[in-house]
Order: structure tokens, then C-alpha cells, then sequence
């Protein structure tokens, strides 16, 4: 499966902010997500939208807000995809 490389770096950058002992586990469960999330649609290439809303679907409840805020601090708007502040 093919990623926009601008939503793949943006996907490793938010990996960078995830606590190294969970990094290798998020990156697992995030990317297989996003990538199954594009399949579904029947796209060869995962977009941003993909990312967030597989960011939003593996990550805990508890841990969204300072999700949201990483979200911001790297411009992505999530907002757009559906997701409240």
C-alpha cells in the first residue's frame, strides 16, 4: 500500500511523540488501520484523513487530548474529518 508522503511523515511524527515503549506497538496498529481503512474504500493509497481517523480509532480514549494537541502543534486539522476539539 502506497501513503502520500506528505501523510506519512506526518505519521512518523507523530509516532516520534509517542512514548518509546509504545512507539513500535502504535506504529503497528495505527499504520495497519489506516492502510485497512484506504482498502476499504478501495484506494491504493493511504491519505491524512486515514491517519487520523486510524489515530482516533487505536488510540485509548483517555490519551486523546494530548493527541488532539500534537495534532495541532503539526497542523493537522482533525476537525475536518469529523472529530470534536
Amino acid at each position: 500500500m502506497n501513503w502520500q508522503k506528505d501523510t506519512e511523515g506526518k505519521f512518523n511524527q507523530m509516532l516520534a511523540k509517542i512514548p518509546i515503549f509504545l512507539r513500535d506497538m502504535a506504529k503497528n496498529k495505527v499504520s495497519k488501520k489506516a492502510e485497512a481503512l484506504a482498502a476499504k474504500e478501495g484506494r491504493a493509497e493511504v491519505t491524512e484523513k486515514d491517519v487520523v481517523d486510524a489515530f482516533f480509532l487505536e488510540t485509548p480514549f483517555g490519551f486523546h487530548g494530548p493527541m488532539k494537541a500534537d495534532m495541532e502543534a503539526m497542523g493537522i486539522n482533525y476537525q475536518r474529518y469529523g472529530y470534536e476539539r
